[in-house]
Order: structure tokens, then sequence, then C-alpha cells
């Protein structure tokens, strides 16, 4: 009995949660020149985002920023001007007056425009 009071005890101190946002149809940080969006062209995967922040034992080290999240996933691309079809999620860690993260976390395919890509990364 002793053993698992102490692994519920365990078990809520240590907390971790993940939490779906939103989806998007379409989402980007950068200016778009909508005139072009008939060459947009979609990659055949997907890219990742995220920023995260540090709790060392109780001081935060920052905030999240989810600009950054979507800025990281669109910059790993040439030409990436945005993302589609996307899914973003906030995810927690946390041992209180030890160590915890939060992070935001933008996943999506990328939409490309030729004028500033390489034809490498295109369907």
């Amino acid at each position: 009995m002793k053993k698992m009071i102490a692994l519920l005890i365990l078990l809520v101190i240590i907390t971790s949660c993940s939490t779906f946002r939103t989806d998007f149809s379409i989402i980007s940080s950068k200016n778009i020149e909508l005139s072009n969006a008939a060459k947009f062209t979609r990659a055949n995967f997907r890219v990742e985002g995220v920023d995260k922040t540090y709790i060392i034992v109780i001081i935060p080290t920052g905030t999240p920023n989810l600009k950054e999240a979507i800025d990281r996933a669109i910059e790993q691309v040439p030409g990436c001007v945005a993302l589609v079809d996307g899914v973003l999620s906030f995810k927690q860690f946390y041992i209180p007056y030890v160590y915890g993260e939060y992070c935001y976390t933008v996943e999506g395919t990328p939409l490309i425009d030729p004028e500033f890509s390489s034809t490498d990364y295109i369907n």
C-alpha cells in the first residue's frame, strides 16, 4: 500500500501535458506575394518548428513564442513562404523545484515559392 501511495505522489509531482491548440489550412509569419500564388507548390514532406523555454528550479528562462516556432519551421526549406495543412500544439513538463519546459510546436507541409527555391524540394 505504501508503494502505491508513493507512486501516486510521484505521478502528481511529475506533471506533463500536451495540448492540441488548433489545426490550420495555411499559416505564415512572412510577407507573401499573393499575386504569385498560382505558382506556389507544396513539398512532399512535412516540417516541424519548436520554440522552447525552460524553468530551472522556480525561475523561468522566458516565454515560448509562437511566431518563433512558425519561423523555424518555414526557414528549414529554401523558398518556403508558408505552411499548409498543419497542427499547432503546446507542450509542458514540470518537476516542481527542479526543472520544467514549455514549448510551442508547429508542424505542416511547406508551401514553396519557386522564384526563391531550389528545385530539390519541389514535388
